[in-house]
């Protein structure tokens, strides 16, 4: 079974500061510390669980700047076979729709593919768009909110949902694109000998031309989304007075009270 599992590198939520966003209203990458995406951690596990039990290829795919090699290096010692990084400037400042046509037309490009993996959302935008709208775009089934994969019988997939009020069973036909909830199981520690193996490891990058990707339909361009405006909002803890039995306020407050109940 031939895997292809979309991962992505977030800015660490943790850690942001007020450079996060850039004057135009994207976020700004190369100012802030950078992780792999946690719910795409995920995917990577169902995706190498499957492989595992199957037989196969898992590929790893990324759209970002060069250094996200690095989450790319990641998934390779924690058990992918293979990867590719999308990178170019003209894909910069990309939202879902211009992501999601970006990784379809490389998907497309790698061909081959029984099933499409990627996480639930994105820490960084929390839209849960990007796997839903690849899969419209390359005419495939998807489920979302995928817990765990079942069973696989022949093309069939069986998998869990865990939804809003309970779980859900369902089945679908491969190939399909499966978004993975962060209840999943947690991905694999990375391996020693993988980490040595692929020290030196470098990897397939490819631009806009290498996928045939439309300039309309890619970057700021292809992206309908604008942002108004980005205000930096600072939250203080407001003082509380401390009343004494002889404070006024806390007379008339108790006086209110026992009108209220009386």
């Amino acid at each position: 079974m031939n895997i292809i599992v979309l991962v992505k590198q977030v800015p660490d939520t943790h850690n942001v500061g007020p450079d996060a966003m850039s004057a135009e209203g994207t976020v700004n990458r190369g100012a802030l510390p950078a992780i792999f995406n946690p719910d795409d951690l995920n995917a990577l596990e169902v995706g190498l669980r499957l492989r595992d039990d199957c037989g196969g290829k898992v590929t790893l795919l990324s759209m970002g700047l060069p250094k996200a090699e690095d989450v790319l290096k990641e998934g390779i010692e924690r058990g992918a076979d293979d990867a590719i990084l999308l990178t170019d400037r003209a894909l910069g400042g990309a939202d879902t729709l211009a992501t999601s046509y970006s990784l379809a037309q490389a998907i497309r490009k790698i061909g081959g593919y029984d099933l499409i993996l990627c996480g639930r959302q994105a820490i960084d935008g929390d839209t849960a768009q990007v796997g839903p709208q690849v899969a419209e775009k390359l005419g495939l089934p998807q489920v979302t909110y995928v817990e765990e994969i079942l069973s696989h019988n022949q093309n069939i997939l069986t998998m869990r949902r865990h939804i809003d009020g309970g779980v859900e069973i369902v089945e679908c036909p491969m190939p399909c694109v499966l978004t993975v909830n962060g209840t999943a199981a947690p991905c694999r520690f990375r391996n020693v000998k993988r980490v040595m193996a692929n020290k030196n490891r470098t990897f397939i990058h490819w631009g806009a031309a290498d996928i045939d990707a439309d300039p309309k339909q890619i970057g700021k361009a292809g992206s309908p989304t604008n942002v108004k405006a980005v205000k930096n909002i600072v939250f203080k803890v407001k003082e509380t007075k401390t009343f004494t039995d002889s404070d006024s306020d806390l007379q008339c407050l108790m006086n209110e009270l026992k009108e209220s109940l009386f």
